[in-house]
């Protein structure tokens, strides 16, 4: 029931009737009291429907309208409000006023002719179908407003509001209002209505007023006072409010508010409304351009309008917007203003740039003049109305022009003062400038390197510093430097090649001794250009050590000219001028009567090499003929299933290079036996320069396996294989990709296939057969190679146009890109000749290794390294080959105005003369000289041509059975060109006695390239074994010691031609010791560099050597070759006479007689200038050879001495495991500075490498400075470099970057252009070089201890203990290192470089345990094992981070095993097998997600 009741109480309404002074003007004054203002605001509180004029005075009929209805009082309407106490209300509210007739100006005459006190008092008033009233407007338009009556016609007051205007009225006097609105009270009072005093017009109101009026409502019984403004709509809600409470006493009282606390918190809504009506402003008008009816429109529905408008109004609304529009345009004008002024500079730069035009003119004559450039137009624009900035030319976007008129501003003008003073500056700098640069160019004191420093003093005076800043100055004398270096260094690489003879007598390598540098710095001592480069030391040892690797190793790349090399510029112009016989169609390729041929080793397991080879053969002709894409090739087919290292099995022989090899494989046996035979292959080669098996292409093939069936079995072997070839870098084809049958091994489209990637291999890698036998000749009859000189200043085309332009020029079969073949008539016959046209870099390695008939050198006459490498070259010519020189001239030999050009020409003839060669000139001026100048030469080379190639026979085979042991351990000892000493079996093999590796090494090269392969195959379930056998090969076999054979002395006679043919086949492999390849590959291997072994054989053994050899297969000519016990060094000797034989084979001829011949050095004072130092050096390197083979021969001869008694069982062990651990021992002996070698002194004393690490850090820079440019440049640049840390660096490049690095600590290395390798290994070299190893010896002990802890976590918990110890120096460092790891092995998948495998190349130079006990050998493994948990668990042992779990469930690597495992044993090391299953090759770090950002902040502490 209460709630019923509750919900039908009605609305409360209320009639309030607002009353106060009304009348004519002389009693009100000119203006009311405000009382319909009040009642506008509170009917309609809008701005916009709020209005201050409400006018009295009506004519007669606007006061008989409706609204009015002739009646005194204003009916406003109804009202509806919520009062404080949320109760909503409604309220009626009536007006009591007096209306004056405007033509009397007296009260009109209504109804009730009562005085308006009385009237007022009513409380009940009726007006039948009386109106609501709006504003004056609506009188006489009632039509045009809401028509709406007052309620039945009647109204009963319920309370009155009493109004008191408080402002300054005109022409009314406050007290009589006082005194009138008395007296209204006491009328009022009668009618017991409640009445609240209004007090109206409070913005305007005079403060007496205002206290006059509040004394007189206390003066009546305490009357309520409000004190409003309704123009500010300040409190006129309350007073309404105020009144309805007292109406109804049920109704909380209501607080009254003082004005100006209630106009605060007006003022504050309206700043507020007007913020957030500007905000919404600025956000939807963007241009300037828009108009306030489109923009109210899209702001109609935003709160933010709508409450601005409410409380101020449309009009103040649009006056804002217009406010923002006028803002909008300025900033729109002043950017079109700045622009302009921006691009005013530029355009005073493009018209009028030149100072002399301008210098005196002001800025309206260089406005005339700006008017008379051509390019005016492009820059400015004319407006036909002005300013500029008050026309539409501000909304012409499109238009950049600059407005002309602008030019009239004051900015403009300072502008163009800004330029001419810029002109003038710029000349003045420029002055000075030049000034500056003719100092430098003409001061004796600046030299290339010195620094500024030093030359500021001698260069610099006030101008200069007045001018221009010093940056600017080192910046001019950083490039004059740089002009003057390269300059200098150009003069310096001329004079290493002007000395050519001395660096080719010396017989460097990559690792020259000491000695035969100090040669080399004393022979260039005194020269001027070597002088020059004094301040930069570092880099001209550089540059010699280059030049050297150049002689070393001479190709295209190392080059000095390149990318100018000859040998670049003639396949260029031979591939321009031929059309290679590989590139030839199809239908002219069956016709080529040469036909290539394709070496094909097959190794397999169990007659799988046999059975693939018959299925081949089935395939071929039957005359193992087989065809490519319509050419024929002759297939060679060698099958090999057993042991590699036996020469029957060897993948290469002196008959058989090979091209390519099949690898087949059905059985994880099979494929164990695959990978072994490959290593093995390769370990044979390790070190020999013409190692073709490193780079020989493979496919990895697997095949049916007969009667296996099973899916899970033949996934793992292709799972397997496709593995190994990831590693093995080749092709891999199993059965689903090759779609064979059952019981075939491989179809005829997959043999076609490997075929002919064999032959693109077969190309690039430049294998065709590099020395040339006499049984080729059937093809030519000559061979001669032209010579010419890199970077010589004539063109190679303009001596060679004749030539290649001839009509006899033919392209060569051999397909050979630097040789064509001539046929041209020489007496009788016409003679095919192979003309190879070579620098002469690319001819030293075919001096002695190819058949060459003939000699034609050119060189410049007027520049001396081009004759200094002639010299060079022709020192090591047999005296019996023909020589043709051909000097270059400017221009005729008469005209010659040049000294150098005549001496050149004169020290030519006499060098032709004294070795009987010919001499001719070709001045380049007239390049097109014709091929018969050379016919006397060709002739010569005819009548030579037998004993020529005669002598070439003797030369090879006499090599070919050289048994000495210096030549066994020479890199050619691996060669099948060797097996004059072969080994009955596998056991007979001992590794050469020379050390293969650098004393500064920890490990020795051979097995890290075997544990790439071996450590990444262990982590694979069936392939483990293969590896841990190989490795145990390596480490644990002990072959016993080989007595080398005695020399094998063959007597060819007539019954042995059978072997002398087979010489002839494997004649072009046959190479001398110093020898290269025909032509030098183009993949050339860095490490190649870094690792040399250069070995020198010595003079043959006197022995008595008779060789028959082919004299003219057409006549059937034996010439026999007698070597009588004369051998000299050097390979030359005096001979002996040869006498021919006869046979039934035949004719009765006249023995001929044929002597060894000699080399052009002794036969040519000229030549061989620097000879004597060829025999005053020990052989091969300081570095490699002597120290190594003394200590070895020390020991031999007198035993185990001293502190290795302790380890008699290395006298049986393998020679590389024993230099490994001689190289691994250290001594204890106080540290001193390192001595460096160097190339301009003997030794220098570092002050930063090979000192305690304590010296070279500090509290501030815990990590040397080293260590960290080090580490920044390889994480900046390395990360991804294959075998980062495993691959060895160039040692030379080392040095020298450590040296540059001790004399300039802040040394970048980045413009250095260092390799990664060399860089890495720079920083692994100065940990082996400090006096202690990081990890100290006492805390390794402690570390093994630890790591015998079985449960894995207290392990590293032990480890982490043992680490927290370590010298804070060393753990710093450590750290560092160990995070740099970290992060290197989260890139294992493109460097490959696993944290097992940075263990086993960093463990050695981090511990450096003593090997002279045998716990740290056995304890060897357990080492490379710690240094690998602590790369894994980088996290935890450094950063506190959780334990990462392990990469997999089974060990992948050997270094999971059981730390009691010896690391030396007897028998092999046998592991559990695991379960099946195939983890990564390279598992990921356990780090990979949280390190990175962590140990990224560790490194740049």
């Amino acid at each position: 029931m209460m709630m019923a009741r509750k919900q039908d109480v009605r609305i409360p309404t209320y009639n309030i009737s607002v009353v106060g002074l009304s009348g004519t003007e002389k009693e009100k004054g000119q203006c009311g009291i405000g009382k319909s203002c009040l009642c506008n605001r509170f009917v309609r509180p809008s701005a916009d429907e709020f209005h201050l004029d409400h006018t009295s005075v009506l004519s007669t009929s606007d006061f008989g309208g409706r609204v009015v209805n002739n009646d005194h009082f204003l009916y406003w309407g109804e009202v509806s409000r919520s009062l404080e106490d949320c109760v909503e209300c409604k309220m009626h509210i009536v007006e009591q006023t007096e209306f004056i007739d405007d033509q009397t100006f007296q009260p009109h005459r209504s109804t009730a002719l009562q005085p308006y006190i009385k009237r007022a008092a009513a409380t009940k008033l009726a007006s039948a179908e009386k109106l609501m009233y709006f504003c004056t407007d609506q009188l006489g338009l009632e039509q045009d407003f809401e028509q709406k009556q007052m309620p039945d016609g009647k109204l009963l007051i319920d309370g009155f509001l009493l109004g008191i205007d408080v402002s300054r009225g005109m022409n009314r006097n406050f007290d009589d209002q006082l005194k009138f609105v008395s007296n209204l009270y006491n009328q009022l009072a009668k009618t017991k209505k409640p009445i609240v005093v209004v007090l109206t017009k409070c913005d305007e109101g005079v403060e007496r007023y205002i206290r006059d009026a509040h004394t007189f409502a206390l003066s009546k019984k305490n009357l309520q006072v409000v004190e409003t403004s309704a123009r500010s709509n300040v409190n006129v809600d309350l007073a309404f409010s105020t009144l309805v409470q007292l109406i109804d006493k049920s109704r909380g009282k209501t607080k009254i508010i003082p004005y100006f606390e209630a106009l605060k918190q007006q003022s504050q809504q309206i700043a507020t409304a007007k913020d957030k009506y500007e905000w919404l402003v600025s956000r939807i008008v963007k241009n300037h351009n828009e108009n306030w009816l489109s923009v109210s429109r899209k702001m109609q529905a935003s709160p933010e309008y709508q409450d601005y408008v409410y409380l101020e109004g449309t009009q103040k609304a649009k006056k804002l917007f217009l406010q923002h529009i006028h803002r909008l345009k300025h900033e729109h004008i002043e950017r079109r203003r700045k622009l302009y002024l921006a691009a005013l500079p530029l355009a005073f730069e493009a018209l009028i740039p030149n100072l002399d035009e301008i210098d005196h003119l002001s800025c309206i004559k260089a406005k005339k003049l700006l008017e008379t450039k051509p390019e005016f137009l492009k820059w400015f624009v004319v407006l036909e109305e002005t300013p500029w900035d008050a026309t539409s030319h501000i909304d012409n976007m499109e238009n950049e022009r600059i407005p002309f008129d602008l030019m009239d501003t004051v900015p403009a003008e300072q502008l163009y003062e800004a330029h001419l003073e810029k002109l003038r500056n710029e000349r003045k700098r420029a002055e000075m400038r030049r000034a500056f640069k003719e100092n430098l160019e003409t001061s004796p004191f600046i030299t290339p390197g010195k620094p500024w420093e030093e030359a500021r003093s001698f260069i610099m005076n006030e101008d200069f510093y007045q001018w221009l800043e010093e940056s600017v100055y080192m910046d001019i004398y950083g490039k004059h430097q740089k002009q003057i270096i390269d300059k200098a260094k150009e003069e310096f690489q001329e004079l290493l090649l002007e000395y050519s003879e001395l660096f080719y007598e010396l017989e460097l390598d990559a690792k020259p001794s000491k000695e035969k540098m100090g040669v080399i710095q004393d022979v260039l001592g005194e020269e001027q250009r070597f002088k020059a480069l004094q301040k930069l030391q570092a880099e001209r040892d550089a540059l010699i050590l280059k030049h050297i690797h150049f002689v070393y190793h001479p190709t295209k790349e190392t080059c000095p000219s390149c990318p100018a090399c000859v040998d670049a510029k003639i396949e260029h112009l031979i591939s321009s001028r031929f059309i290679r016989p590989s590139d030839r169609n199809q239908k002219n390729s069956l016709s080529d009567p040469n036909i290539d041929r394709i070496n094909l080793v097959i190794l397999g397991k169990d007659g799988l090499a046999r059975e693939l080879a018959n299925e081949i053969r089935a395939l071929c002709t039957n005359d193992d003929k087989y065809v490519i894409d319509g050419k024929m090739y002759e297939l060679s087919l060698r099958p090999i299933e057993g042991n590699v290292r036996l020469p029957v099995n060897s993948f290469q022989t002196p008959t058989f290079q090979p091209h390519g090899c099949l690898c087949l494989y059905n059985s994880k046996e099979s494929l164990s036996y695959v990978v072994e035979s490959i290593e093995k292959s390769r370990e044979s080669t390790l070190g020999r320069r013409d190692n073709h098996l490193v780079h020989l292409p493979l496919t990895l093939i697997l095949v049916n396996k007969r009667g296996d069936t099973s899916g899970e079995t033949l996934h793992s072997l292709i799972q397997q294989g496709q593995q190994i070839a990831s590693k093995l870098q080749c092709v891999f084809l199993d059965p689903a990709s090759a779609g064979i049958g059952y019981g075939r091994n491989i179809n005829e489209k997959q043999i076609s296939q490997v075929l002919k990637g064999l032959l693109d291999s077969k190309r690039n890698l430049n294998l065709v057969s590099s020395t040339a036998s006499i049984k080729d000749l059937a093809d030519v009859d000559l061979r001669i190679v032209m010579c010419l000189m890199c970077g010589d200043p004539f063109s190679a085309d303009d001596i060679l146009f004749p030539v290649l332009q001839s009509q006899t020029c033919k392209s060569s079969h051999s397909g050979s890109n630097n040789s064509v073949l001539l046929e041209l008539p020489i007496g009788l016959h016409k003679k095919r000749i192979e003309l190879s046209i070579l620098s002469y870099h690319s001819s030293f390695s075919i001096r002695k290794s190819r058949l060459v008939h003939g000699y034609i050198v050119f060189y410049s006459a007027k520049r001396k390294a081009s004759l200094a490498m002639l010299r060079a070259f022709l020192c090591e010519v047999q005296d019996i080959i023909p020589i043709q020189l051909v000097a270059l001239t400017d221009g005729a030999i008469d005209v010659l105005d040049n000294d150098l050009s005549r001496e050149q020409l004169t020290e030519g003839e006499e060098i032709a003369q004294e070795i009987d060669g010919r001499f001719t000139s070709i001045p380049c001026s007239q390049p097109q000289h014709k091929l018969e100048i050379f016919h006397p030469f060709f002739k010569d080379v005819v009548e030579k041509k037998n004993i020529v190639e005669a002598t070439h026979m003797y030369d090879n085979v006499a090599e070919a059975c050289s048994t000495t042991e210096e030549v066994f351990n020479s890199p050619r000892a691996g060669s099948p060109l060797c097996n004059s000493n072969l080994q009955d079996s596998e056991e007979d093999i001992e590794p050469s006695s020379y050390s293969l590796f650098r004393e500064d090494t920890s490990l020795p090269s051979l097995s890290k390239d075997h544990s790439k392969l071996s450590m990444e195959l262990e982590g694979n379930d069936g392939l483990s074994f293969i590896m841990s056998n190989f490795e145990s090969k390596l480490n644990n076999k002990v072959p016993p010691p080989v007595k080398p054979k005695p020399p094998v002395h063959f007597e060819m006679t007539k019954g042995d031609l059978s072997y002398l043919d087979q010489g002839h086949r494997g004649d072009g492999q046959r190479k001398s010791v110093s020898s290269s390849p025909w032509l030098p590959q183009d993949g050339f291997d860095p490490s190649d560099y870094a690792e040399p072994m250069d070995a020198v054989v010595k003079p043959r053994n006197e022995e008595e050597n008779i060789y028959s050899v082919p004299h003219d297969s057409t006549q059937g000519k034996i010439i026999t070759i007698r070597n009588i016990n004369k051998a000299q060094s050097n390979g030359s000797g005096n001979g002996s006479d040869s006498e021919m034989d006869t046979s039934s084979l035949e004719r009765g001829r006249k023995v001929s007689i044929v002597s060894k011949p000699v080399l052009y050095r002794t036969r040519c004072t000229r030549l061989g200038r620097f000879a004597s130092y060829r025999t005053s050096f020990s052989v091969g390197s300081d570095d490699e050879l002597g120290p190594i083979r003394k200590k070895e021969e020390d020991q031999a001869s007198q035993g185990y001495k001293g502190d290795n008694a302790v380890i008699p069982y290395e006298t049986d062990e393998d020679p590389r495991r024993r230099n490994i651990l001689r190289s691994l021992r250290r001594n204890t002996k106080k540290p001193k500075p390192k001595p460096r070698p160097s190339i301009t002194k003997a030794t220098w004393e570092s002050n930063y490498f090979g000192v305690p690490l304590t010296t070279v850090v500090t509290p501030e820079k815990p990590i040397p400075i080293f260590i960290e440019r080090c580490i920044e440049y390889i994480e900046a640049t390395g990360l991804s470099t294959e075998g980062i840390y495993r691959v060895s660096g160039n040692k030379s490049e080392m040095e020298s970057l450590q040296r540059q690095f001790d004399q300039d600590h802040n040394l970048d290395l980045a413009e250095k252009d260092f390799t990664v390798n060399t860089v890495a290994g720079a920083m692994k070299s100065f940990f082996s070089e400090l006096p202690d190893p990081l990890v100290p010896y006492n805390m390794q002990i402690d570390l093994v201890e630890a790591h015998k802890i079985n449960d894995r976590e207290q392990k590293l918990h032990a480890l982490k203990d043992v680490l927290k110890k370590f010298p804070k120096e060393n753990h710093e460092v450590f750290k560092y290192v160990i995070s740099h790891l970290n992060k290197v092995s989260h890139n294992n998948k493109v460097n490959l470089m696993t944290s097992e495998n940075l263990s086993i190349c960093f463990w050695p130079t981090l511990m450096r345990p003593d090997f002279s006990t045998m716990d740290a050998l056995t304890a060897t493994r357990t080492y490379q094992t710690i240094i690998e948990l602590f790369i894994q668990q980088c996290p935890f042992f450094f950063y506190n981070r959780p334990i990462s779990e392990p990469p997999g469930t089974m060990p992948s690597s050997p270094s999971a095993m059981a730390s009691t495992v010896p690391f030396l044993t007897s028998t092999p090391v046998t592991s559990q097998p695991s379960p099946p299953q195939s983890p990564p090759p390279t598992p990921q770090s356990p780090m990979q997600p949280l390190l990175p950002s962590q140990l990224q902040a560790e490194h740049t502490l």
